[in-house]
């Protein structure tokens, strides 16, 4: 261990002037994760298919400090992945870091859901995590000095559902096969590929959850009898573990499902 790494253990966390691209940027998760990255000093390529929308986030990112261009593409082909990749090295040289923060759930039991709605699941969580990995995982290899590959996996990855998530669970458990398989892969080259599972964190899709009202009272109550910490995730719960993911601080770590969920899924 050497004494300077013992004089500044901090600097193992050190993003700033890293590039991050962001997709599902708009999201919950993805703006989250943008503002995160730009407080600690990276520059970040924001991506999501509202352009309006990733203005206002790229302007909280850069009034946090960061540097943020933004390209109005979700990761749905191969085509917009490139591109996405190609708006990092444009704007800021190449890519470091790469969160994946888009997808989707259409939640219905199997006997009354859509095929194509079930489709329209995987391909959201499974092919576009794929191709997004796949595109940023080139830029990385031809620069040569390695990178951060983080998707976004679920406690359903690893945990059933009973209120119709089939296609959920099936797609987050998906993530998962493609984070231990890509982090294998890649091993020796540098590029790290993990995942965060979250568990229910508030968001504009769950505010109902921390309301007063009975209904949220009645749904809390169950839901936090499996939860060893005894609440709800705060967005600050995700952000620890996306630094660490997307530092050298987890520099030995890769093809990891690290649960952001109040010890849900220990028990």
């Amino acid at each position: 261990m050497s004494e300077a790494f013992l004089k500044n253990p901090l600097g193992l966390f050190d993003i700033k002037g890293k590039t991050a691209i962001v997709t599902g940027a708009s999201g919950a998760f993805g703006a989250l994760a943008a503002k995160v990255l730009a407080g600690a000093g990276a520059n970040v390529v924001l991506a999501a298919s509202k352009e309006s929308e990733l203005n206002n986030v790229a302007k909280e990112c850069e009034a946090l400090g960061g540097k943020a261009a933004v390209i109005a593409l979700r990761p749905s082909s191969e085509e917009n992945c490139d591109k996405i990749v190609a708006k990092a090295v444009e704007s800021f040289g190449g890519v470091d870091i790469l969160v994946v923060a888009s997808g989707l759930n259409k939640v219905a039991k199997i006997t009354e859901q859509k095929l194509e709605d079930f489709l329209d699941v995987q391909d959201a969580n499974v092919t576009q995590s794929w191709l997004m990995a796949r595109a940023a995982g080139k830029q990385m290899l031809k620069q040569g000095h390695g990178g951060k590959v983080i998707l976004t996996s679920s406690a359903r990855g690893l945990l059933g559902h009973p209120a119709g998530y089939t296609a959920y669970c099936a797609s987050k458990s998906a993530v998962d096969g493609i984070t231990k398989a890509l982090g294998c892969e890649w091993g020796e080259t540098g590029i790290t590929v993990n995942a965060i599972g979250p568990t229910v964190f508030r968001s504009p899709l769950t505010a109902w959850m921390y309301e007063d009202t009975e209904r949220a009272q009645t749904v809390r109550k169950g839901f936090l009898a499996r939860v060893p910490k005894g609440r709800l995730g705060e967005p600050e719960d995700l952000a620890g573990p996306l630094l660490f993911l997307a530092s050298k601080a987890s520099d030995f770590y890769t093809g990891h499902i690290l649960y952001a969920d109040g010890g849900y899924t220990a028990g």
